[in-house]
């Protein structure tokens, strides 16, 4: 398979010595001169200090590196933290011959703890060494925690005689449930854009797949995602056949990113999409297909893969949007269970049950009220789930 490359980018990823047995936990993304950038962050009121310098900085426009550490979160640690933040940065600006204030920082991990300053600090020159154009893998794999597989992803446009990519990588396996985006995802391109275009690209984008998804229901303190265009195509966003095609490309990277997160969820073993439709307005459908995606029970359900199509219909009906029960249908994948509101038998069930043996299937909710309609992707609780979390700093 040939290496994903994006001219202008080099990347990086290297061990740090914050994870054990040497795992790659050291991240680094660098642009040939600086690049316009965007950013959509976290909304939870806890926000940790890397999100709070990077948000300043990326309201400048312009950035040209990502450093970004994984097994620490540096939130919830104060003024130092903030220190911290700005000592990481500032190391690898020193590194690289470039100004601190166009360094982005990133961190995720355990929350409550220190940042190891002199792990980091000592292992720059090590990540500036390592870079490369073909590294994305060692990036990817440098910001995991409880992933067990990297996510990356990438999309190329030919238009008429010349191209663009758009390479993307991203991590989350728990505390997911996005209201932004979902703990870290990096993308970058060689297409040109000024940065306010660059934002009208991403925060759709972001609104129509990484908050789409959900593992736990957690929304993170350090959610961030950022888009970073170096330019070196000159294919021009300003030109709006090239915007068209960079916001479809961007799209797809995310949509991607975002169907690879669910999958790897904490102890995941079911991708499910939860589809409404037939709802007043799309707003509607979108909350019941949240509360459903949410659910405990529902999600345990899938695990047991037990066809117990009632927790569906319960958690549709606390979502707070007003629907007629009696007009509700209710499919797994193309098995329909409930007919105006009832019950199809023991025959559906025993096809329901074969639907949720597979790894990937569909719930879908006909509400029969109107043209409005929503998708969430979520996936199962298991055992794992709880194994994982409840001893997740040992």
């Amino acid at each position: 398979m040939a290496p994903i490359v994006c001219p202008g980018f080099r990347l990086a990823g290297v061990s740090a010595g914050l994870k054990k047995e040497g795992k790659k936990d050291l991240g680094l993304i660098v642009a040939d001169r600086p690049a316009a950038a965007a950013g959509v962050f976290t909304r939870n009121r806890v926000q940790a200090a890397p999100v709070r310098l990077t948000r300043e900085r990326i309201e400048a426009g312009r950035c040209q590196a990502v450093i970004v550490n994984s097994k620490n979160a540096n939130c919830c640690t104060g003024s130092q933290g903030m220190a911290d933040a700005g000592a990481m940065a500032e190391a690898a600006a020193r590194q690289l011959g470039i100004s601190p204030d166009l360094v982005a920082v990133a961190s995720t991990g355990v929350i409550g703890q220190p940042l190891p300053l002199v792990k980091i600090e000592s292992a720059i020159p090590a990540l500036a060494a390592a870079l490369s154009e073909e590294a994305v893998q060692d990036l990817a794999q440098a910001i995991m925690t409880t992933d067990t597989v990297p996510k990356v992803a990438h999309r190329t446009v030919q238009i008429e005689d010349k191209s663009f990519t758009v390479v993307g990588v991203a991590k989350g396996a728990g505390m997911i449930r996005p209201d932004m985006a979902t703990l870290l995802a990096f993308l970058w391109t060689d297409a040109e854009a000024q940065p306010g275009t660059l934002s009208s690209i991403l925060r759709p984008a972001v609104d129509a797949t990484f908050n789409r998804i959900t593992i736990d229901g957690d929304t993170s303190t350090n959610d961030t995602v950022l888009l970073l265009a170096g330019g070196r195509s000159n294919l021009s966003a300003d030109a709006p056949p090239v915007k068209a095609a960079l916001q479809s490309a961007v799209n797809e990277v995310l949509a991607e990113l975002a169907r690879a997160l669910v999958k790897d969820g904490e102890g995941a073993t079911k991708l499910v999409e939860i589809r409404v439709r037939g709802a007043a307005g799309d707003a509607d459908a979108r909350q019941i297909a949240d509360t459903v995606a949410n659910s405990n029970l529902v999600k345990t359900a899938f695990f047991g893969e037990d066809a117990n199509w009632g927790r569906v219909l319960a958690a549709a009906g606390r979502a707070g949007v007003v629907f007629d029960p009696e007009r509700v249908d209710l499919f797994f994948d193309d098995v329909q269970m409930v007919k105006d509101g009832r019950g199809c038998g023991k025959q559906a069930e025993a096809e329901a049950t074969k639907v949720l043996k597979r790894s990937e299937f569909a719930v879908t909710l006909d509400l029969h009220e109107g043209e409005g309609r929503a998708q969430v992707l979520t996936c199962d609780f298991s055992v794992d789930y709880v194994r994982i979390n409840a001893d997740y700093r040992s």
